[in-house]
């Protein structure tokens, strides 16, 4: 990958993910609240939906910047090899590429995604404080709390999103016999989202309630005891309404943020590519 190309990669990622944290944050809120073992009303209901945003707002950037630049750059390494040039291996080059990238950015986004969501289950503390709380009480490893539920729950995701957004891009492109505009990727990305959503809710409210409990000797939150609170009549309790709850809107304006600031950052580093642009999309 070229450095004009890196640029563009990690800043478009960055001010995508941004973009779609901090103006999608209250149905996250909701989200999270909905997927919460105590339930939507003990959880907060609709009081303090915009409790953790200081948490997104620190990671969301770096977060989304490390996923899509990993992403590119796998890409770039996967299709100049022989067996992952062909067209009919593009699929699997982007599934790969997505998983990298998704392994790569929960290293950031997991002690920003406890946080976060443990301070929209208890909006009557704060960020700062539950931080604090969080360390006191678990250590560093606390905050990593989950990890691994969480790239078992985004590499699905990824797997699905991804491929099918492509292919839909290229689909449409072919069809009109030119590039697609922002509003057109966001299309695809905003199907492709949902589907993924769809298939692996369930596996995000595992997430979440890990996320969530703390640490105790008695019943430590681990994949044996989150699949025995989730299971039953209440497995999927809150999953379809969360899955409507906002993840194909994200999918829509992280496809649409991504591909206009791309461009746009691609455009800016071909005239000076010493430097890098930060620009605020507005559509």
């Amino acid at each position: 990958m070229e450095r004009r190309e890196f640029v563009a990669s990690l800043v478009a990622g960055g001010c995508a993910g941004m973009c779609v944290d901090l103006t999608l944050f209250p149905l996250d809120t909701i989200k999270t609240r909905l997927q919460s073992q105590q339930g939507f009303h003990k959880a907060g209901g609709f009081r303090g939906i915009y409790a953790g945003v200081p948490s997104a707002a620190v990671g969301s950037f770096p977060n989304a910047a490390a996923f899509f630049v990993t992403y590119e750059c796998t890409k770039s390494l996967l299709g100049a090899i022989g067996a992952f040039a062909a067209p009919h291996a593009a699929p699997v080059s982007h599934m790969l590429a997505a998983s990298l990238g998704e392994i790569v950015a929960c290293l950031i986004r997991v002690p920003t995604e406890v946080v976060k969501q443990r301070t929209q289950a208890s909006p009557s503390s704060t960020t700062y404080n539950m931080l604090l709380a969080t360390l006191r009480e678990e250590g560093v490893r606390g905050l990593y709390r989950g990890y691994g539920s969480t790239v078992l729950r985004e590499i699905p995701f990824s797997l699905v999103q991804f491929p099918l957004w492509e292919y839909l891009k290229t689909l449409w492109s072919r069809r009109q016999g030119h590039t697609l505009h922002s509003w057109q990727s966001a299309v695809c990305g905003a199907f492709a989202g949902a589907v993924a959503a769809f298939v692996t809710t369930p596996l995000d409210v595992a997430k979440t309630r890990i996320m969530l409990a703390k640490a105790q000797p008695q019943r430590a939150a681990t994949s044996r005891w989150c699949s025995t609170t989730c299971a039953g009549p209440k497995a999927f309790q809150g999953c379809l309404q969360a899955a409507s709850q906002g993840w194909h809107s994200s999918a829509w304006e992280v496809s649409s943020s991504w591909e206009h600031t791309k461009r746009s950052a691609a455009l800016y580093c071909n005239i000076a590519s010493s430097q890098m642009v930060l620009r605020v999309l507005i559509w």
